[in-house]
């Protein structure tokens, strides 16, 4: 009769835990239940890096894979034997709404890139184009450098400093980004907040241009269509709950 209580008990602890699991993992992963509704596509299965490749490369980067599931930039034991370099999306958008969350390692950075070009430039590991900033604010010397803190989190990166009152959580904590493209409209959000927002053809934003390090980096920001890009920046940070929705 014991043997029976104790087998008993054992499977329900079992189915119990599978259960508790399979929670988290769609609770982590929202977007596996909800990435199609309201017009939404997931990048991000959860498990595989299905859909994703290198820079100028059909491979993944191996400094690259899945944890928890989240895409995640390692910090890995003997790194420098390991492929390294940007993460992009096999597929290209135009109009689109991106979100993303996203967390980071003390002192780390990273960066969300979007219409990426491989033109930009034609070789190497590393795209150049409009980058939504991804920092550790408080610990990474990044932060003060640029201009009137346009190299801080959620700002258009060398370029457009985010707003004063933007939200970004304790370091550990998930982000939620946004990125919105509507031709030469564009915005930033950071956790239900606008933190940038500006015309690509206005004067206001070739001036910013003109002031940054790209001011001789022929056809930036021109690209109509392009790849959303993870950087690689030999830092440990993480990205789950990748789904985008493309604008008329």
């Amino acid at each position: 009769m014991r043997t029976k209580l104790s087998l008993s008990l054992l499977l329900f602890a079992v189915c119990f835990m599978t259960a508790l699991a399979q929670t988290n993992t769609q609770s982590t992963n929202q977007f596996i239940q909800s990435g199609k509704s309201g017009g939404w596509k997931s990048l991000f299965d959860g498990k595989t890096l299905t859909g994703w490749r290198g820079f100028h490369s059909d491979k993944v980067p191996e400094v690259w894979g899945v944890e928890d599931g989240c895409i995640k930039r390692a910090k890995v034991a003997g790194e420098k034997k390991l492929t390294g370099g940007d993460l992009i999306t096999v597929d290209q958008f135009e109009n689109f709404e991106l979100s993303i969350e996203w967390k980071l390692s003390k002192g780390a950075n990273g960066g969300i890139k979007y219409l990426v070009s491989e033109s930009l430039p034609p070789t190497g590991r590393s795209g150049v184009s409009f980058e939504y900033q991804v920092l550790d604010d408080d610990n990474h010397p990044d932060a003060k450098m640029g201009i009137a803190g346009n190299r801080t989190a959620s700002s258009l990166y060398d370029l457009i400093p985010a707003s004063k009152d933007k939200k970004l959580k304790p370091l550990g904590e998930f982000n939620q980004t946004r990125i919105i493209v509507k031709g030469n409209h564009i915005e930033h959000w950071l956790n239900g907040v606008k933190t940038v927002e500006f015309d690509r053809s206005s004067e206001d934003y070739k001036k910013h241009v003109a002031e940054s390090k790209f001011k001789t980096t022929k056809g930036f920001g021109e690209a109509k269509r392009g790849h959303i890009l993870l950087q690689d920046h030999n830092d440990e940070v993480w990205y789950r709950n990748v789904k985008i929705r493309e604008l008329k």
